[in-house]
Order: structure tokens, then sequence, then C-alpha cells
């Protein structure tokens, strides 16, 4: 019964994307955004939640360039990790590379 129950709902669960954009400042060049995206099945809540907290806690994500992190329900935005001088970089020239 539970497993009907399930497979009846998970048509109406909202969908789970982590978005990690990073930031290269290189002085005298535009600046380049990379952006990666990890979509989730629907109602997988949990495991997006515990990936957006990796991603935006670990030692890596600290140390490289400027990152945004953004964990997204449905396509808005929910939960949001800006490490670096995120907002300063968004008034210059952004060139998106990928």
């Amino acid at each position: 019964m539970k497993t009907l129950l399930k497979k009846v709902t998970k048509p109406f669960l909202p969908k789970y994307e982590v978005v990690c954009t990073t930031y290269q400042v290189i002085p005298g060049l535009p600046v380049n955004k990379s952006q990666s995206n990890h979509v989730f099945e629907k109602g997988a809540a949990v495991e997006a939640r515990t990936f957006y907290v990796k991603v935006a806690t670990s030692d890596i994500t600290r140390t490289m360039a400027p990152v945004e992190v953004h964990l997204k329900r449905r396509g808005r935005i929910i939960e949001k990790t800006e490490i670096g001088p995120v907002q300063d970089i968004k008034k210059f020239n952004v060139v998106t590379s990928n």
C-alpha cells in the first residue's frame, strides 16, 4: 500500500536542483563565470539539502575563487550561499564559459 501511495504522489512532488556558480577574476580581462547544475529527482529533498550543505561548507569551495551556491525547488531559490565578494564581482562585465 505504501509503494502505491508513493507512486501516486511522486509526480506531484517538487524537483530540486543545486546550482554552483564559480567566478574567475583575472585583472585586465572580463570576469569568467562557470556554472554547474546538479538536478535531483522529484521528492529528493533530503538528498538535495545534504548535497547543498556539503558543497557550501566544504574546504575546497571555501578556498576557490568567489563561489555562489543556490538550492532551488521548482525553479525558485530557497537557500543561497555566497563565498567571497560575489556582489562586487557581479557589477563587472561577466562572461559565461561552460
